[in-house]
Order: C-alpha cells, then structure tokens, then sequence
C-alpha cells in the first residue's frame, strides 16, 4: 500500500477505533459539507486529523464546540490565541514552534498568527464547527 500525504489527503478516525482516508482536500466548504455528510454517524466523536502550511496569520476565529482540538506544530513559528469559554473569554497567547502543541478547549475561540512560514497538524473535533470574521 503507498503512503498517503496527510496535507492532500487527511484522515478520519472513527468509531470503533477506525481510521479512514479521506478524499484529497480542496480547503471549499463543499469539502467541509461532505465530510460531515460521510462521517455524520460518528457524532462528535469523529476526529478529523489535517496537515496545513500557512505563510498568513488567519482572517478567521474558530470555535469548536463540541470536543477538543489538538494544534502541533511541526515547522515555523505560529501564535495561537485563544478566547477561552466564549467570544469574549479572557485570551490566552501561546507560541508553538516545531513540535510545541496546544489543546483548544471545547468553545474556546482560537486563531493565529504567523510568525513565520509555518506547518501544523490539527486533531479536530469538527461536528458543529463556526467561525466568523476577524475584526
């Protein structure tokens, strides 16, 4: 069996301790939609495991509330800040370079800036992932 990329293809892990694959990722939110369509059983225990390079602090704050999100750094530098408990949560800053990680909590808001060319692997509890604007 070939290896796959985690950053063109990420992986899914399930119930029942299963790992599946996923079709190569296009960042759309065509691509969010479907994967929640296939993995929708799994509830808010399905995982989805992702690689992305970022050179650009995000536009974005996200929130996933339902599980936990683990963000690893492999390359670069990237400084997570989060809104703990809520929008308007006290913030928390963290600086991750390679191999540093951060747990974002369930309902936490997160975004980040980069610091320089930066890689992360996400673990994410997706189901009922928002986001909205960065002001």
């Amino acid at each position: 069996m070939p290896a796959d990329n985690l950053a063109t293809n990420p992986v899914h892990l399930g119930l029942g301790a299963t790992a599946v694959v996923l079709p190569e990722f296009t960042g759309t939110g065509e691509w969010y939609m479907n994967y929640g369509m296939q993995t929708e059983s799994d509830g808010k225990e399905g995982r989805l495991v992702s690689m992305h390079s970022f050179s650009e602090s995000w536009d974005v704050w996200e929130v996933h509330p339902h599980g936990t999100e683990i963000v690893l750094c492999t390359s670069g530098a990237v400084t997570l800040t989060q809104r703990k408990g809520g929008p308007d949560g006290e913030e928390v800053v963290v600086e991750l370079g390679p191999g540093d990680y951060v747990i974002n909590e369930p309902g936490d808001w997160h975004t980040a800036d980069v610091s320089e060319p930066c890689t992360c692997v996400f673990i994410t509890a997706g189901m009922g992932t928002e986001n909205h604007p960065r002001n």
